[in-house]
């Protein structure tokens, strides 16, 4: 930002509760964000309840995308008895069928990692 402005603050209970930035310097903000971190990779209840239950981040999701064994095999390019045995073991995926899975599902490849 090139010309900052001093935020508006709002008080609440003798503290501070708000700032208040022009919209302008909200939009730059928004634009110049870096790329997310661990932190911020969202998993829907659905999915985290699946995980604790002990269902891989794969299965997960698929279910969760509402997707068979079979539609998402097919999306991601693979045999859907190679994608039954992903889900079902505790084997390190690599990056490359990482990426292939979480495409196929809209998803971004940190969500399917533990």
């Amino acid at each position: 930002m090139s010309v900052h402005t001093d935020p508006q603050i709002i008080i609440q209970n003798g503290r501070p509760a708000f700032a208040v930035i022009p919209w302008n310097e909200y939009q730059e903000l928004i634009r110049n964000q870096t790329e997310a971190d661990e932190a911020d990779v969202w998993f829907p209840n659905e999915v985290v309840k699946a995980n604790v239950r002990g269902e891989s981040l794969v299965k997960a999701w698929r279910k969760y995308s509402k997707l068979t064994q079979a539609e998402l095999a097919a999306k991601a390019g693979m045999r859907k008895s190679a994608l039954a045995r992903l889900e079902n073991s505790n084997a390190n995926l690599s990056t490359a069928t990482l990426t292939k899975l979480a495409e196929a599902m809209g998803i971004d490849v940190e969500q399917l990692i533990d």
